[in-house]
């Protein structure tokens, strides 16, 4: 990196100055994020301050997400805003917001109860600069409650040391929450390799143009709960069928783990977005490991007679799925 015209220092001091100051954009970010919720939950409580009633609550909640969804766009679910609502009851006084903690620092302190221990995981959280893996793990093994049964020994809160690697521009970027804050859309291409892009694109052509009642729901299509969020590949709905159709990639072999995750987004289909009428959802797992392409198909456990002579005629069969992988990896790797 040194030469006669720029040296080692003279350089860390650049990278220096730039790093602070994407730290800076993506603790401002974050923290206006923050402020905005604490405002409208704020704002809620006090507009259902006279009609108290769970009903008048639950109608003023619909109404509220429906008009922002229409003008702000994703990010605005009832549950959402009741997110907020909580997070003012949580927090009545602003000023003792910190910058430091993200929204999904402060979701997780939400869920502690009592009034002393959401004070200290916000103050350890802001000094000690925890991750929100950090601070799940503090509230998981009860460290306020040890803390106190210690009478004061700070050595019972473990990992308070550690830190994780720093937050990039593009891990803020990538961040669901900060990207539906800013009404942005997310870009599959965050999510996705080379080989993976180009394999699903040719899966989502292969299947719509195979004529059997695929209609394009979603790409890199995210589902969220407890804070965490999880991208299915590709989502269709079939019109025939009348059901949605969750189709994951796997680049490497195929693991008991990536099964029990599909049989999740199957679950969570099943029970968050199935409509009136529709059948249970149809998961997919594709594994495109270059010496072994593998099909599995995955189902709610008490829906295995959807796969009868009927469904099989609309759903492309394990051969047609596995040799549009090994035609297209086989394409992809010939014009290397």
């Amino acid at each position: 990196m040194a030469n006669e015209i720029m040296d080692l220092s003279f350089y860390n001091r650049i990278k220096e100055i730039l790093s602070s100051a994407r730290a800076k954009v993506y603790s401002a970010a974050n923290f206006a994020m923050v402020e905005a919720y604490w405002e409208i939950g704020k704002s809620i409580v006090e507009k259902q301050g006279g009609n108290a009633t769970a009903e008048y609550g639950a109608k003023l909640i619909e109404e509220l997400s429906k008009q922002m969804t229409n003008d702000f766009g994703k990010g605005f679910t009832a549950t959402n805003l009741k997110y907020m609502r909580q997070f003012y009851l949580a927090f009545p006084n602003r000023h003792a917001l910190r910058d430091q903690l993200s929204w999904t620092h402060y979701r997780m302190i939400m869920k502690v109860e009592d009034v002393k221990a959401r004070e200290f995981y916000v103050d350890e959280c802001a000094k000690a600069n925890w991750s929100t893996r950090q601070l799940e793990r503090q509230i998981n093994t009860f460290s306020y409650q040890r803390l106190l049964a210690s009478r004061g020994n700070y050595d019972v809160v473990e990992d308070t040391t550690k830190r994780e690697q720093a937050k990039t521009p593009e891990d803020v970027i990538r961040d669901p929450y900060v990207l539906e804050f800013l009404g942005l859309e997310q870009s599959a291409s965050f999510y996705e390799s080379d080989l993976e892009q180009a394999l699903i694109d040719h899966l989502q052509k292969f299947l719509l143009e195979l004529g059997r009642g695929f209609s394009f729901v979603g790409r890199q299509h995210r589902i969220s709960f407890d804070n965490q969020h999880f991208y299915i590949d590709l989502v269709f709905y079939n019109y025939i069928l009348k059901c949605f159709v969750l189709i994951d990639l796997k680049t490497g072999k195929l693991t008991h783990q990536d099964i029990g995750q599909m049989q999740m987004y199957v679950n969570y289909y099943t029970r968050e977005l199935m409509n009136d009428g529709d059948n249970p959802p149809i998961g997919i797992l594709l594994c495109a490991d270059k010496n072994d392409s593998v099909v599995r198909y995955t189902l709610s456990e008490d829906n295995k007679q959807i796969f009868t002579s009927k469904y099989m005629l609309y759903l492309p069969t394990e051969e047609e799925l596995q040799k549009e992988i090994d035609a297209e990896r086989n394409a992809l790797e010939n014009n290397k």
